[in-house]
């Protein structure tokens, strides 16, 4: 289908392929988080897929590989690095431990460190762990409608600190892109560990 676009009665029309913008069509199940459509890509990662991210790598070896940890769907109507475009995600990620450790995502810097990026909580409690460019970490609670803000130069990661699935959107630009060498090789400046019941930021030595 086709129809006739103008904003002036005095000037031409444009032709605007309906059929086509509607194959980049999704929905969003706001009370889980869910993206649907057929254009929607969806990421699994396991715990086999999370060596070097855990401080005790004896307890996760200890533990089934295919624990699955966490997965993200994402929406990315234009092709990826390119600017001025906008993409939309939700994370979600299991409830558990490795050793001291909660469940995590592996965590990132943007590609371009100039971007910064959204999170909106829907369900489940977590944590957002943020490090700057000189290695200051620190973390917020996400909570049910908790909005969080990543700002430019800043490397971030999610734990699971509750005891039920941890569900969040996130809205980033198209060309900030993804450095998780720079996390794999240097990690975070602090782990947050459940210490006495308490999720505790831990500086590492």
């Amino acid at each position: 289908m086709e129809l006739p676009l103008s904003n002036s009665f005095d000037q031409p029309a444009t032709t605007v392929n309906v059929d086509s913008l509607s194959k980049n069509m999704i929905t969003v199940d706001l009370s889980t988080g869910e993206l649907l459509g057929s254009a929607v890509q969806n990421t699994v990662r396991i715990l086999r897929d999370l060596q070097g991210i855990f401080r005790d790598e004896t307890a996760r070896l200890a533990m089934d590989p295919g624990q699955p940890i966490y997965r993200v769907q994402a929406f990315m109507p234009v092709p990826e690095g390119r600017e001025g475009g906008l993409f939309w995600g939700t994370t979600f990620i299991e409830p558990g431990m490795v050793g001291d450790e909660y469940f995590m995502t592996k965590g990132h810097f943007h590609a371009d460190r100039s971007r910064s990026e959204y999170y909106l909580n829907l369900a489940g409690r977590g944590a957002l762990i943020l490090m700057d460019e000189n290695r200051k970490t620190r973390f917020e609670i996400l909570e049910r409608g908790s909005l969080h803000y990543i700002p430019p130069h800043t490397a971030h990661r999610v734990s699971n600190i509750g005891e039920s699935l941890l569900s969040f959107l996130a809205c980033w630009p198209s060309d900030a892109g993804h450095d998780y060498q720079t996390i794999a090789t240097e990690g975070f400046s602090a782990r947050l560990r459940k210490i006495n019941g308490v999720p505790t930021l831990v500086e590492e030595p």
